[in-house]
């Protein structure tokens, strides 16, 4: 019987030296596509009191039920319910947990081909402060709860 070998050890993400990001407030993420913005109870009472709704009024509004969950409604053009006229989110402040962890998504992680691809389309990326390792694997697991 011989000795156990150790795991090699993981190689570091493609964005160990960290990532630049910020948010331009541009409404592209927000759209265009058909999609889903999943929001639990507690991110409707938090939007809602924003609004200055109650929460059953958000519901009726802005929620729909769906296999999965509760999502955000889309506009006939798949853009998201609450942006406004000018491409900006009404509830900016108080947005679900899925649109606060943008752009640290794992899909948009998976390769620095994938961050590319999505800068394409978010002028936010490569802009801002410096997100390191840490901080976007915290935001990145929170999209994989």
């Amino acid at each position: 019987m011989g000795w156990p070998t150790l795991p090699k050890p993981e190689k570091p993400p493609w964005y160990a030296e960290g990532l630049r990001f910020e948010c331009q407030a541009c409404g592209q993420c927000c759209g265009g596509a058909p999609g889903y913005v999943w929001v639990d109870e507690e991110e409707i009472a938090e939007i809602s009191a924003t609004l200055g709704l109650g929460a059953e009024g958000f519901r009726d509004l802005y929620v729909r039920r769906l296999w999965r969950g509760l999502s955000l409604r889309e506009k006939p053009n798949y853009d998201c319910v609450l942006l406004d006229g000018r491409g900006r989110c009404i509830a900016y402040e108080t947005r679900p947990l899925q649109c606060r962890t943008w752009p640290f998504w794992p899909s948009n992680l998976r390769s620095p081909e994938a961050w590319e691809e999505t800068g394409r389309r978010c002028p936010g990326l490569g802009t801002g402060p410096l997100y390191a390792l840490e901080q976007i694997e915290a935001l990145r697991m929170e999209m994989c709860v």
